[in-house]
């Protein structure tokens, strides 16, 4: 049910997306001035475009809330602790790593005598 309306979901935001991207751009929100068309009447004429724009977005909104309800129901009988599983670990035993034979940059093994400094 879930990934249904989900589905539902991003139809309605690609879908809006795309209404959006279509319509004119009247150029108010910018504070740009824009057409003089609904000057005389106050109010523009609803388009196609427009209707099809509030539909998605209620559809979008409705989907939004429904998706928020149903990951709270899910949320509310379970925990995140309940993943974790609290088990006795022996402590490990102590092996000391295989030292590679050659040339290499490590320090000299513990069997090596080490010189000391000389003094000059």
């Amino acid at each position: 049910m879930e990934n249904v309306i989900l589905v539902i979901h991003l139809i309605l935001a690609l879908c809006l997306i795309g209404i959006v991207l279509l319509q004119r751009s009247e150029g108010g929100g910018l504070g740009m001035g824009g057409g003089g068309g609904d000057v005389m009447t106050g109010r523009a004429a609803a388009t196609a475009l427009g209707k099809l724009t509030w539909i998605f977005a209620i559809g979008f909104i409705c989907t939004s809330l429904t998706l928020t309800v149903l990951a709270r129901r899910d949320a509310a009988t379970s925990s995140v602790m309940d993943g974790v599983a609290i088990e006795d670990v022996a402590p490990a035993e102590t092996t000391t790593p295989a030292v590679p034979s050659g040339d290499s940059l490590l320090p000299p093994s513990a069997d090596a005598p080490v010189e000391a400094p000389r003094a000059d």
